[in-house]
């Protein structure tokens, strides 16, 4: 009998699924098609265990769904523009382009032995020339139809690096890659037309049933939507042209509680005042030495400077606030203006405290002069009851009704206007790095800004300069300084021009990449009927990290691809149902260096013995449990050395077995063997099934139910995502399978079907088991089982016996006995007749299909 070694039968499996085409997706009319896309992995040079989960349960559903007769679409490429490449370059002397195909073909090579029902024919990488001419022709695209613009923007600005960071590239106030103190800068940038969508993105959450309820609200709070009030503060003496100072705030109902305005250092008026006063222009500069992020706003000491001008409150005109330029004001959201209320507000609170301003209670009836507070007063974020003296008089308001009221007010006293206002800003897409998408304009001086001819595309990234390695390490923007391709003709009079050397964000790669594996080799972004007939994306899956700008940038480009003619109108929202996965997990082995610094190990050089953990020589390692895997932590499990230890089923089905898929699940060695062990179990059973030959009888029919059962749960666990419930009955059935007295032709009709419904987590033993039980053909290509509804009746059923209401036994009978024949088989049972010693029941009570009580 032949050993299980998976070492022999993946190899050989993966092979034949490659000659038979089984995962190569073609448009067909003939079948239903499914598109399942997992998150495409950045190429970091390594795939790790994460990669393997996410990997797999999306092959799992794509292999479910072949099986089920579906036309399945299964890609998968490389997100790989991005920093990452430029810091290898810059340590190596290399080039990006090198280390990032390098790193691709690792990848590739690590991930085929996982047995992934890929199609690999529609491979790209966002960095291929032929992927990334089509996104320039898309921006062009974009461009005629007033998608994107340029304008002067407040950015992060890394003074090192010299490049634009996005908001999530700045940490703790500092640039990710430089640790160099952020500034803002005012630059010209190009933008994405995003806001205009705020409300259609937002509305459209309620139709995706199918995405997790958490994902959708962190996105309707990244778009923001609020309702408030815009009007104005009148200034009592204009200044550098301005009479007034437009605010907009979505808590009017605290109006009584001002005590300043606040502007932006970016704000016209700072600039105008900036101008003409050296102070002005000294604080501003200084305020914009601080990233644009809520975190580094949050963090930084709140810093103002007092203009001396004053506006008036518009409930009582003889009311004077003061005008502070504040470093905490961004122009980006309302109008770049507020009116401070420390009372309600802590940061306010603490601008207020900083420069001796009135903190004042809106809650409390009027005492003095607008109620200034000798103590503070903050109430907690949660406090709901809203008070506006002006508007309420002494009735108090409540909740929203506040805000309702003071806006109603407002209104009909011509004070300002109620509008609606969203969070959600424009999408600033110029990034100053080598390794990204060329932006395809050119800056002609005769014509202005001009976009590149369609026929020149794609403009590609030059390799080197005039045969000399490009030297990363200048800091800076290497195409900036590349005459040979900055320079060229203006496409419209074809004077001398400058390329445009600002490339596009990384995040503009990964919106539209799914929309590509349709026809990855279109000469157009698209090709319609492939898009029309693959679109939308079935299932999705990627981790929650991805839960807002990736996900909701995607969504704006398929609206805006859709107005462009490259999607259908049905791929507006392109991913009909997402799945968040949990990470994997596995503990951290650490010792201590002599000047007490933790010192870590990677899993593979401790050994565990009574729950402890001992390096090689014997020393005692400390065990911190199931944290996130972290190369920084040396806690990473190589799939490279599992595959070769275990084999890549094993793999599979560990990391699918032992957590619900939206959870964390922990990796360790012990459960990976006890997968091993279990698959190499049913390889021997299968096996002697297969060597068997054992008559039908009775044990036969007890079996076939087991199996119609378990067909019937294993397919409802893979069509709601739960594998690891699915993987449950499937151990259960495997022992039922090994216990089994049933003849061989019971027997392994089962143990097929246990291959089949193995065979989407682990397909290559699957595959061995089909052929060692005598089946032609691909268990890849064969039709999956059918549940027989009669066959997962009981005909029989088990009734407990009670004895004067203690239980002393059970019965099996035909479920459709007649209640005196029931009654005849629980009287005669050994344990009823010790009880009447002789003597006859003063009772039997037959409750039908339930229980049998004996009273003596």
């Amino acid at each position: 009998m032949s050993r299980y070694s998976a070492a022999e039968i993946e190899p050989k499996w993966q092979q034949a699924w490659e000659q038979a085409g089984v995962f190569t997706a073609r448009r067909s009319d003939d079948k239903p098609k499914y598109y399942v896309l997992e998150m495409f992995p950045y190429p970091s040079g390594r795939i790790h265990i994460g990669h393997v989960r996410n990997y797999t349960m999306g092959d799992v559903i794509a292999r479910y769904k072949i099986a089920t007769g579906h036309n399945v679409l299964h890609p998968m490429g490389f997100d790989a523009f991005g920093m990452p490449a430029e810091n290898a370059a810059m340590a190596s002397g290399g080039h990006p382009k090198d280390w990032t195909y390098a790193n691709i073909d690792t990848m590739v090579g690590q991930m085929k032995p996982l047995g992934f029902g890929l199609d690999w024919s529609r491979m790209f990488a966002t960095c291929d020339p032929e992927y990334y001419g089509q996104q320039q022709a898309l921006f062009l695209d974009f461009l005629e139809k007033g998608l994107v613009y340029r304008k002067e923007a407040v950015v992060n600005w890394d003074p090192v690096d010299m490049t634009v960071l996005a908001n999530e590239q700045v940490i703790d106030g500092k640039g990710w890659r430089s640790g160099a103190e952020v500034e803002r800068r005012e630059l010209t940038q190009w933008f994405f037309r995003i806001s205009d969508y705020s409300d259609e993105l937002l509305t459209a959450l309620d139709g995706l049933d199918n995405w997790p309820a958490k994902v959708k609200l962190m996105q309707a709070n990244w778009i923001g939507k609020s309702r408030g009030l815009q009007f104005a503060f009148g200034l009592t003496e204009a200044a550098q042209g301005f009479d007034r100072v437009e605010v907009y705030t979505t808590r009017p109902d605290t109006l009584m509680g001002a005590s300043f305005i606040g502007i932006s250092p970016d704000h016209p008026l700072a600039r105008a005042l900036e101008r003409e006063r050296e102070d002005v222009a000294a604080f501003c500069a200084e305020a914009r030495k601080g990233g644009t992020t809520a975190e580094a706003i949050e963090k930084a000491e709140k810093l103002g400077f007092d203009t001396g001008l004053t506006c008036r409150h518009p409930f009582d005109t003889s009311w004077e606030l003061p005008v502070y330029i504040a470093n905490f004001i961004l122009m980006d959201y309302g109008t770049g203006a507020i009116f401070g209320c420390p009372g309600h507000d802590q940061r306010d609170h603490d601008f207020a405290r900083k420069y001796d301003l009135p903190i004042i209670d809106t809650f409390l009836p009027v005492e003095g002069d607008h109620n200034i507070q000798a103590e503070p007063f903050v109430p907690a974020k949660t406090d709901t009851v809203r008070y506006t003296r002006a508007v309420a008089g002494d009735e108090v308001q409540t909740g929203d009704a506040a805000i309702d009221a003071t806006i109603d007010f407002c209104e009909t006293n011509g004070v300002g206007q109620g509008v609606t206002k969203f969070r959600l800003r424009d999408w600033g897409l110029s990034r100053q790095r080598y390794w990204g998408c060329p932006i395809p304009v050119v800056h002609c001086d005769t014509c202005g800004v001009v976009p590149e001819a369609k026929e020149n595309l794609p403009i590609q990234l030059p390799y080197d300069e005039g045969g000399k390695p490009i030297d990363f390490s200048i800091p800076g923007n290497p195409l900036d300084r590349h005459p040979t391709w900055r320079d060229c003709a203006c496409p419209k009079c074809g004077a001398a021009a400058r390329r445009e050397t600002d490339t596009m964000d990384t995040f503009v790669d990964s919106s539209w990449y799914f929309a590509r594996f349709t026809a990855p080799h279109a000469h157009t972004p698209t090709d319609m009927a492939e898009a029309s007939y693959w679109m939308n994306v079935d299932q999705y899956i990627g981790g929650i990290e991805h839960a807002i700008l990736h996900l909701l940038y995607s969504r704006f480009f398929a609206r805006a691809m859709h107005i462009c003619g490259h999607l259908p109108e049905s791929a507006r929202e392109p991913f009909d149902a997402l799945f968040t996965q949990g990470m994997v997990t596995h503990a951290i082995y650490q010792t201590r260096d002599a000047k007490g610094r933790p010192v870590y190990h990677y899993p593979e050089a401790v050994s565990l013995r009574d729950g402890k953990g001992y390096l090689e020589d014997g020393t005692e390692v400390e065990i911190i449990p199931s944290a996130k895997m972290s190369k920084s932590k040396n806690n990473v499990v190589d799939p490279v050395q599992i595959i070769g230890q275990y084999g890549a089923d094993t793999a599979r089905w560990f990391v699918l077995s032992d957590s619900p898929p939206e959870r964390d699940v922990e990796w360790t060695a012990a459960g990976a063997e006890a997968s091993a062990r279990h698959l190499a179990r049913v390889h021997r059973i299968v096996a002697e099934i297969a060597a068997s030959d054992t008559p039908a009888n009775d044990a036969d029919t007890d079996l076939l139910r087991e199996m119609h059962k378990t067909i019937h749960d294993v397919t409802g666990g893979v069509d709601s995502f739960g594998f690891n419930a699915a993987i449950a009955r499937l151990y259960a059935f495997t022992n039922s399978l090994g216990k089994s007295a049933a003849g061989t032709g019971a027997r392994k009709q089962a143990a097929a079907t246990l291959a089949q419904l193995m065979a989407p987590m682990t397909p290559h033993l699957a595959e061995e088991l089909w052929h060692m039980l005598g089946h032609d053909g691909l268990i890849a290509q064969a039709q999956w089982p059918q549940a027989d509804p009669e066959m997962m009746v009981d005909d029989t059923i088990t009734l407990p016996i009670q004895v004067n209401g203690k239980r002393r036994g059970e019965i099996q009978v035909p479920k459709d006995m007649d209640k005196a024949e029931v009654e005849k088989i629980a009287l005669a049972t050994d344990a009823v007749q010790r009880a009447l010693d002789g003597a006859q029941p003063k009772k039997v009570i037959v409750v039908p299909g339930r229980i049998v009580n004996v009273v003596v």
